[in-house]
């Protein structure tokens, strides 16, 4: 999932041709490498500004911001509590909302 800022939109054309916001990857069992260390370092790469893990499996959430062009944990909840946002302004998702079924 993407998140692109308004000012941002002349990205969007028939595809995304640039750099997203904020990118988020929803994690499955078959998945986590791939999520968690692949995208990783590609989004690192493309100095996407925030980028969200979200781990169903595990109730966890983890949101990465760019530090000297290196992600670092921006804000993190397991289970419970309040996720921030740094790139989205006043985001805030209780960690519950997400997972309650």
């Amino acid at each position: 999932m993407l998140f692109i800022k308004t000012e941002n939109m002349a990205i969007v054309k028939d595809c995304i041709g640039g750099v997203p916001d904020v990118a988020c990857e929803f994690v499955s069992k078959g998945s986590h490498r791939k999520d968690t260390a692949t995208k990783r370092d590609v989004y690192e790469c493309y100095k996407v500004p925030e980028y969200w893990i979200v781990i169903p499996e595990l109730e966890t959430i983890e949101v990465l911001t760019t530090e000297d062009g290196r992600y670092e944990i921006f804000s993190f909840v397991e289970c419970e509590g309040v996720i921030r946002s740094e790139v989205i302004e006043g985001l805030e998702v209780d960690v519950k909302d997400v997972f309650e079924q």
